[in-house]
């Protein structure tokens, strides 16, 4: 690929045999087994269009990411010809090499009908996933916020969540979202910053 980088190829997840646990675990194999909510939301969202995509580098995934139109994300997302980016993640140890913008493009060059692209970030929040100024070097930019507090962790420190949007069309129509429902917490990732265990 480049200098010094090593062997790496681009997976669909979802038409693999040898990666699809990798449907049911993040890089940092959290989930080690396909959960309930997680297997409900698989079989309904990869039959209406959901794609993980893994970054393999010397055979050993290193970047994921999952997206789905919006009609079957894992957030209260919504908008005309809108793909959602539920996940992105690349291991620390395979930073610097720009391999969140490379999975970026694959998953719009997936989606060459896409109006646009949404996802959500976080800012002042204690986990590293999903920070506001990483989403925004990948091309993402904040549409909307609200600020938040956890009832349990960390109740003294309020952060906020962005809905963040990236368009790839001239007349693209912003994305909108439902905030009580995302405030009810995530279901469909037991790893996500936002889960809620389902009762």
């Amino acid at each position: 690929m480049g200098k010094g980088i090593g062997k790496l190829k681009i997976v669909e997840a979802t038409k693999s045999s040898e990666y699809e646990g990798y449907l049911y675990k993040c890089l940092a194999l959290i989930p080690t087994c396909p959960y309930s909510p997680r297997r409900e939301y698989l079989a309904k969202a990869i039959f209406e269009g959901l794609q993980k995509r893994l970054l393999i580098l010397d055979g050993v995934a290193v970047g994921q990411v999952e997206y789905v139109p919006a009609k079957s994300s894992g957030y209260p997302i919504t908008g005309p010809d809108l793909v959602v980016m539920n996940c992105i993640w690349v291991l620390r140890k395979a930073k610097g090499k720009n391999f969140g913008r490379m999975l970026v493009e694959e998953m719009i060059n997936s989606h060459p009908g896409a109006s646009g692209f949404s996802t959500i970030a976080l800012e002042n929040h204690w986990s590293p996933w999903f920070r506001k100024d990483q989403m925004e070097k990948l091309g993402f930019r904040p549409q909307e916020v609200m600020v938040v507090r956890h009832k349990t962790k960390h109740a003294e420190r309020p952060f906020r969540i962005w809905l963040m949007w990236m368009p790839i069309k001239s007349r693209a129509h912003p994305p909108t979202w439902d905030e009580g429902r995302l405030l009810e917490g995530i279901t469909f990732c037991r790893a996500h910053p936002l889960y809620r265990p389902r009762a």
